[in-house]
């Protein structure tokens, strides 16, 4: 039988009758509040860079294909034919594609103008991200002839050229010569992002190709959802490589460049990264004062009970069996502050998550609400890294057991 955990089961951890040391109380407290802020960095810091990701990729994609020209007299119009569509089919780590297309244009009131891009919305990644961020109004489909002189422009577009939901607007596209198009806005879309949303409306590809005098098989570039963003470098190394491959064998005719969204919004990803070092910061100091406010609990309590410790060393337990049951002691102690911690702040996150009941400045960190992403695997590895570090800590305080004599304790008995 495992008596020290036993005995460590069994043992009281009050000072009086009816309620915890100050000491119990302190620890378990600390150990609370330590698991909460580590809990709270953590499941922050993820959602930001989850958050953070998803606009960068909702206006990039994961991979990029771009046309390169064959000589001087060359455009650098893509064009997917069905060679290039069977290639990208047969590469295991592309979920999807979609053609994109995008124009310079002007957007002209009677008092204002505004430099923009008209992009061509088309793909589920961009779909879906603008649909995520729409303010007022609707995602209309672009694909129906009816729609084709919508566009959804940025609020911060909207609010420089004072225009609202509906209004129509005269909009001025440069090409060989001047074409002017009158749009009505359908939506009004706010990312936060003022690098993208400055510069960025979208409206039907239809639009931009007739615009741009191109085929409906051709754009500006091509945008590629992959199933492994950790894995974007690789794949867009392998997905080079493929075409390289395919062009020296005379499957294709054309040269093709590809980029990334790791590259195309580095500052971003850069941005984010420094979070970790932030994140382990937070940890590390949080795992100080957990360890230290138990450490001097453990103390505390072996003061506290000097006379058990006599007792069951005349009793004949060894001391390496003594030091286990307050070893077992303190990492009760440690469970119980862990497990309050873990209920209160999860449940915190929770209600965050389902609610943004706490804002953040959007100006400053791109987002209007703190964000959250509550990651089971690494709630249970937290929690499993803390038990352990306690554990391993909490075995040198523990030999203060061989510093009391039973005949020392027992004397006054």
């Amino acid at each position: 039988m495992n008596y020290p955990f036993f005995l460590a089961k069994r043992l009281s951890l009050t000072s009086g009758k009816t309620k915890n040391a100050p000491a119990v109380t302190v620890a378990i407290t600390a150990v609370a509040l330590s698991i909460a802020v580590m809990l709270a960095s953590i499941m922050i810091v993820l959602g930001f860079k989850k958050e953070i990701r998803d606009k960068v990729v909702g206006f990039n994609g994961h991979i990029t294909l771009y046309s390169m020209p064959v000589n001087s007299d060359d455009d650098n119009i893509m064009t997917m034919t069905p060679t290039l569509k069977s290639i990208l089919d047969s590469v295991p780590f592309v979920n999807n594609y979609s053609l994109q297309a995008a124009i310079p244009a002007i957007l002209k009131t009677k008092n204002d103008f505004k430099g923009v891009y008209l992009r061509g919305l088309n793909g589920e990644i961009s779909t879906k991200f603008i649909k995520k961020n729409l303010e007022e109004g609707e995602v209309v489909d672009f694909a129906n002839d009816e729609n084709k002189n919508s566009i959804i422009i940025s609020r911060k577009a909207a609010n420089q050229l004072q225009l609202k939901l509906h209004d129509t607007i005269d909009t001025y596209f440069i090409s060989d010569d001047v074409r002017v198009r009158r749009l009505k806005i359908a939506g009004i879309y706010n990312s936060h992002f003022d690098q993208y949303d400055d510069v960025i409306i979208f409206g039907a590809l239809q639009l931009v190709q007739q615009l741009g005098q191109i085929g409906k098989d051709q754009g500006t570039y091509l945008q590629i959802s992959t199933d492994n963003f950790d894995d974007i470098s690789n794949n867009t190394l392998s997905l080079q490589q493929t075409l390289n491959k395919a062009l020296a064998e005379g499957y294709i005719y054309k040269m093709y460049r590809t980029d990334n969204v790791l590259n195309q919004g580095v500052g971003f990803f850069s941005w984010l990264n420094l979070l970790d070092t932030n994140v382990v910061v937070v940890l590390v100091l949080m795992m100080i004062v957990s360890c230290v406010t138990l450490i001097s609990g453990l103390l505390i309590i072996i003061l506290e009970k000097k006379r058990f410790i006599g007792m069951i060393r005349a009793l004949g337990s060894p001391i390496k069996m003594t030091k286990r049951v307050f070893i077992y002691l303190a990492l009760k102690i440690a469970l119980i502050g862990m497990i309050i911690g873990n209920v209160i702040m999860l449940s915190l996150l929770y209600m965050q998550d389902k609610t943004h009941f706490i804002p953040l400045d959007a100006d400053s960190y791109y987002i209007d609400f703190v964000p959250v992403s509550i990651n089971i695997p690494a709630i249970l590895y937290l929690n499993i890294g803390v038990l352990i570090v306690t554990y391993l800590v909490l075995i040198f305080p523990s030999g203060f057991v061989s510093k009391i004599l039973p005949s020392e304790t027992m004397r006054y008995e």
